[in-house]
């Protein structure tokens, strides 16, 4: 294979967009434009500054890991890193991995608000029935006087807690991994969900998947939330173990609005995609029309601290 060589001294940086498509990209920097190719750009062990290429999967984020001896950066498009985590033993200690962070928060909260509101409203069964012709008109929940509940108050979470605010829930309670106090009110741990789970009319799950979180939404915690409740995931499929979740849609005591599933993509002939009482969008959160620009701000400010010698945003794990 032939490398491309633009500057002998310089090294590369690994973009899944061409370089002149993003403002503000500092020199210094052989700029190597990889989207999850079968061929590489150029030599992995000389690349210092690793964009992963967005929603290619976990094969594609690692692939070109185990030869990347000088990277100092692996920089995800997303807010979630568990498609990153399986290859970073491959990496040198000290290597930054950084996420996504403001980039999704607005579109992920958006397609967060329209999941609930659909459901509650009832407008899967409106599109059936201007399929059928048939007027479906009726008394349907309305998401005012709601109590919702929030697992996984980051970033995401907050943003969509912002965009609650007018509807006039009843409640808003928040978890995430630790305790803390925001000027909206108390953040609780995971340990406290026994006590908030019968308390929600909707549920949403927006945290990171990882050991603390995988199959968090198991049998036992489905069994926990008030009948008729409503769980919505924006998070990632492995949060919740699907045939627990099956087993309540199936029974008619829960409903769910899924923008992830478990697996991912769900297969056709799975019976999610008709069990009762599920809307389900094909992860969908982040892309959007408000994906790109706000994409190459991030890399345009990333790459540009780095090449300063400035702390890169976003750490959140270094190798070691």
């Amino acid at each position: 294979m032939t490398y491309t060589t633009h500057s002998a001294d310089a090294p590369d940086v690994w973009l899944p967009f061409e370089a002149d498509e993003i403002e503000g990209l500092p020199d210094g920097f052989n700029y190597r434009f990889w989207d999850g190719g079968q061929d590489f750009p150029a030599d992995p062990a000389h690349c210092a500054f690793y964009v992963v290429p967005y929603m290619k999967g976990p094969a594609v984020a690692v692939r070109p890991l185990g030869g990347m001896r000088g990277v100092r950066v692996v920089q995800t498009l997303s807010a979630g890193i568990d498609h990153v985590e399986p290859g970073l033993g491959l990496l040198p200690a000290g290597v930054r991995l950084c996420n996504a962070k403001g980039v999704h928060e607005a579109s992920t909260a958006e397609l967060t608000l329209a999941l609930i509101l659909a459901s509650l409203r009832g407008f899967p069964g409106f599109v059936h029935g201007q399929d059928a012709e048939e007027w479906r008109s009726g008394f349907y929940p309305a998401l005012a006087d709601k109590s919702v509940l929030i697992v996984g108050y980051g970033s995401i979470g907050s943003a969509i807690e912002d965009r609650l605010a007018p509807f006039e829930c009843a409640r808003v309670a928040r978890v995430a991994r630790s305790a803390r106090t925001t000027a909206r009110g108390p953040v609780h741990t995971l340990d406290d969900l026994p006590a908030l789970l019968p308390e929600a009319d909707i549920v949403v799950l927006s945290t990171p998947l990882n050991p603390s979180t995988q199959g968090l939404v198991g049998a036992e915690f489905l069994a926990a939330m008030r009948d008729g409740a409503l769980l919505v995931n924006v998070a990632r499929g492995g949060v919740v173990e699907t045939k627990a979740l099956l087993s309540e849609l199936e029974s008619g005591r829960l409903h769910a609005a899924l923008d992830v599933t478990d697996p991912e993509p769900l297969p056709a002939g799975h019976p999610l995609w008709h069990a009762p009482h599920v809307l389900i969008t094909p992860h969908v959160g982040g892309s959007t029309s408000a994906f790109l620009p706000r994409a190459k701000r991030l890399l345009a400010g990333q790459l540009t601290r780095f090449a300063a010698g400035d702390p890169v945003h976003n750490v959140v794990r270094t190798t070691g």
